[in-house]
């Protein structure tokens, strides 16, 4: 009996190891699975909109942009938030081209401006994402659309040339039901048969009414941004 008590207790410590390094294994591998999964995630991250440096040679009368314009075509508008996903930084960014609107211009200034984009259609990479966005967050049966209305002119806005015009607008920004005073960074140039405008919205999603989930294993930030790129042209 006393013979077996080394043999056992030689067992035991090597029942202990090979737990141990399961046990390490185990962490290690949801260490690196988690940063190879946030790797993965903020590389599928759209890059903040932007006027493009290449856009195409204006082919408008810029001598007399004066009018109402239309926006449709080539536009897009979305959000950018960051969550925490176990402990990892990820950044995440959803996308809608179902955007319209329409614009009035008294020489270079934008004096009146409304741009809707329909918040049921923005998507990301995940469906399970888009689902929580559409039914829990933005209850967008109810609120199906997000809308952005200009409240003050917006003077030398519109470039007569191949540069670009960085403005703020002022305006009202109703989301979820609720309507808030907001202040949009603006960049705007000449492309082709129209106007880009380029931008985003800080928003604090409290204030529209709109909870930011928290899972345990992934948290949202209370705070984001709506982004856009939206393509104006002279209304016929």
């Amino acid at each position: 009996m006393t013979s077996d008590t080394p043999r056992r207790r030689r067992k035991a410590v090597i029942w202990i190891a090979v737990v141990a390094a399961v046990v390490i294994v185990g962490v290690v591998a949801a260490i690196v699975g988690t940063k190879l999964y946030t790797s993965s995630e903020n590389a599928k991250a759209s890059a903040a909109p932007s006027v493009a440096a290449s856009r195409a040679p204006s082919t408008l009368d810029t001598a007399d942009l004066s009018g109402t314009w239309t926006v449709g075509g080539d536009s897009e508008a979305g959000y950018r938030v960051h969550e925490v996903l176990n402990g990892s930084d990820v950044t995440v960014t959803g996308r809608t081209d179902r955007v319209t609107g329409s614009a009035t211009v008294d020489g270079t200034a934008i004096t009146k401006a409304t741009i809707t984009v329909q918040v049921a259609d923005i998507t990301t990479d995940s469906a399970q994402r888009d689902s929580y966005f559409r039914d829990s967050a933005l209850d967008t049966s109810a609120f199906p659309t997000a809308t952005f209305t200009l409240t003050e002119p917006i003077a030398d806005a519109v470039p007569s040339g191949s540069g670009t015009t960085k403005v703020e607008a002022t305006g009202r920004l109703t989301l979820h039901g609720v309507t808030k005073s907001v202040t949009a960074t603006l960049e705007v140039g000449l492309n082709g048969d129209g106007v880009d405008v380029s931008g985003s919205i800080p928003v604090t999603f409290s204030d529209f009414g709109v909870q930011a989930p928290s899972l345990g294993f992934v948290q949202v930030d209370d705070a984001g941004a709506v982004e856009f790129l939206v393509h104006a042209t002279p209304a016929s």
